[in-house]
Order: structure tokens, then C-alpha cells, then sequence
């Protein structure tokens, strides 16, 4: 099977490792001359919206997919005139913008922080006024990583806050003081199939994702699972989605979603019986399902600006480097490494090995 993936970042790339053992090829178009997922499948250099390149690769493959939601919903539109895309456009439609993800929650009787759909400063001031502080003005679309937010502590933090933002469509929402952040992957395949993997306990920087663990019986994985369930029902949707909580006395409120494979989930290409990845090439691609069962204890380390040595990475027992060939940028995630280990204590301490390289 020939699988066509949109955006040809390190998810990407990580899809078409997982693809290959099991006879896949695959053909990306992204605009980057560098994308570091080219060397493993065809290349097409084109924009999202190449309409040309677009048909070519509709022509090419057997069905499509996209590794980051920043993608037009419109491309999935026009793809799936020609041919299967999994997920489907109003996934992604509804995942790109925060306001509709908000807005699907609150229909599907899903627990939010306080939220309100912010066009001008004015309306920036009423939100500000009806939610009050602190609170987090982000961006409806495009925002990730940290960037695309900013936090307003104090009424000062509020003036020309919308402008600062680029004076775009943003939403306003209700600072919540959380105990914990978590993230569920979960997966569905064409036949409705759905899988689960353990929840992750997920420690961010800067806004920027740093450190992923895998839980074990965690308390609320049944009460994460019954809220994914109903997006992904109704969503109709096919293949792997994440979906980032905070942890509030006792519960969960939804954060957001992703319609697609997550850095949340790297822990599951040593850690579980069949990773995220091949998950959702098995989901698109109409196969059975695979286990999302742990092996062992796993835990994920980003690596931001730069990747350690890998001589260094190599030399700590149970750890497996992850480099994604991405030039090395302040910010930017260029790899990662998984731990797994056979008991908790030892995972701890594997994690501190690997988080001494990058201080």
C-alpha cells in the first residue's frame, strides 16, 4: 500500500519507520526543501493549497493522512474528492481551531476551563470582565508549542494584549490551578475498532513539551477514555487522536485535542506492544488494530535546540535515542530518547541520566 502524508515533519517520518516492515511506501508533500521525513518516501515540494501537486498525489497513493493540524481543512476537502483521507476534514476542521474544539466539548457535556470567543481588544476586555484573572489568550489557529498565547496575570497584562497576538481571531480562557497534566492517545480504525493507550503524566517548559511518563492503573484512565470516545464517535473518526487534560480536584477538564500521532505518544515505539504510529497506519490503512498494552515502564525526554551526544545517549542503559536530522534550533524539537525499564525506580533514575545530558 502506498500511503500520502501531508506534512513531512518528524511525525512523519516517525510514521514511515512504522510503515515500512509492514510493506507500506509513502509520498509527502510538504514546502520545506529540508523535511527531515523525504529521505524515506518521494517528496513533493508544494504548498498545502498546490492544487496541481495535490492531484498528483491523489493519483499516487492508496489513501492520505497529515502529521500536524495546521494544514487547511480545504486540503482534505479537495483530497478527498480523489481519494480516502483519514482523518476526515471536519477532524481537522474542528481540531485546528480552538473555539470549535472548545465549543464540541461543552456540547458533549465535557468539563472546560472557562472559555470565550475573543474578534477585537474590546471583546478582549468583556471576556476579561465575565472570566476574570488570570486567564491565557491564545489564538484560534496555528498557535503550538507555547507560541501563539500569552498569560494575563494582572489588568495591565490585558491592554493591547489582542494586538500583540497579531489581532486575530483568539479565545479567551479561565486560568484553572491544576494538580497535573495528562494526555490520552487513543485510536479508531475504519470498522469503529477503538484502542487505548495508558494515560501520560506530561511535563511541559516554556510551553513546550519536555518529559512524557506513562502511567500505570492510573484512576482516571476510564474517565479519559469515556471523554475521548465521545469525540471520536462523534467525529466519525479514523486513526490515532490525542487528547490533553489538566487534572483538577480529583477529575479531568479538557485542554485540547490533536487529530493525529503525538509527542505525548513516543514513548509507545519501545514502550507498548505496537506503537502509535504503526496504530494509525494500521487504522488508515484498515487493518486489525494492535496492542496498546506497556512493556515494561517507559517515559519519554524531548530534546529542544540540540540533540546530546548520542555516544552519550548509547552509553545509558535501557535509553534509545530518537534524532530526527533536523537542524539544530533554539526551541525547536529535533529528538528524543524513550526509557524502559522493568520498575519504577529504575525508570526515575534512567530519566535523570538522560535529563543531565540536556541541562
Amino acid at each position: 500500500m502506498k500511503i500520502g502524508i501531508i506534512g513531512a515533519g518528524q511525525l512523519g517520518r516517525m510514521l514511515a519507520l512504522a510503515g515500512t516492515p509492514l510493506g507500506q511506501d509513502f509520498v509527502f508533500l510538504d514546502p520545506a526543501t529540508d523535511a527531515c521525513a523525504a529521505a524515506l518516501g518521494e517528496h513533493l515540494c508544494a504548498g498545502y493549497d498546490d492544487r496541481e501537486q495535490l492531484r498528483r498525489l491523489a493519483e499516487d497513493v492508496d489513501v492520505v493522512t497529515f502529521e500536524f493540524e495546521n494544514v487547511p481543512a480545504e486540503t482534505v476537502d479537495f483530497l478527498a474528492q480523489y481519494v480516502p483521507v483519514y482523518p476526515n476534514a471536519e477532524s481537522l476542521r474542528i481540531a485546528r481551531d480552538r473555539w470549535f474544539e472548545k465549543s464540541m466539548f461543552q456540547e458533549l457535556d465535557i468539563p472546560t476551563p472557562a472559555f470565550a470567543d475573543v474578534l477585537s481588544q474590546v471583546e478582549l476586555e468583556s471576556a476579561v470582565q465575565l472570566i476574570g484573572l488570570p486567564a491565557v489568550l491564545k489564538t484560534r489557529t496555528m498557535g503550538y508549542d507555547g507560541k501563539g498565547q500569552k498569560v494575563l496575570r494582572q489588568p495591565q497584562d490585558v491592554a493591547d494584549a489582542f494586538a500583540e497576538l497579531g489581532c486575530v481571531p483568539c479565545i479567551l480562557e479561565g486560568f484553572v490551578p491544576f494538580t497535573g497534566e495528562v494526555s490520552l492517545i487513543a485510536v479508531r480504525g475504519r470498522d469503529g475498532d477503538t484502542r487505548f493507550y495508558p494515560l501520560v503524566h506530561n511535563t511541559h517548559k516554556d510551553g513546550i513539551l519536555r518529559l512524557s511518563v506513562a502511567s500505570n492503573a492510573h484512576p482516571l484512565q476510564a474517565q479519559a477514555e469515556n471523554y475521548a470516545l465521545r469525540v471520536l464517535d462523534k467525529l466519525n473518526y479514523v486513526g490515532v487522536l490525542a487528547f490533553e487534560f489538566f487534572e483538577i480536584d480529583g477529575g479531568l477538564k479538557a485542554n485540547e485535542i490533536a487529530p493525529r500521532v503525538h509527542n505525548s505518544g513516543h514513548w509507545t515505539i519501545e514502550g507498548a506492544e505496537c506503537s502509535q504510529f504503526e496504530n494509525h497506519l494500521r487504522a488508515i490503512a484498515g487493518l486489525p488494530l494492535g496492542s496498546t498494552a506497556k512493556v515494561g515502564q517507559s517515559a519519554m525526554i524531548n530534546f529542544i535546540g540540540e540533540v546530546p551526544a548520542i555516544s552519550k545517549l548509547a552509553a545509558i542503559a535501557d535509553c534509545h535515542p530518537h534524532h530526527y536530522g533536523k537542524a539544530f534550533k533554539p526551541g525547536r524539537k529535533v529528538g528524543h530518547a524513550t526509557v524502559r525499564c522493568a520498575d519504577s525506580a529504575s525508570l526515575q533514575s534512567r530519566i535523570a541520566e538522560v535529563q543531565a545530558l540536556t541541562d
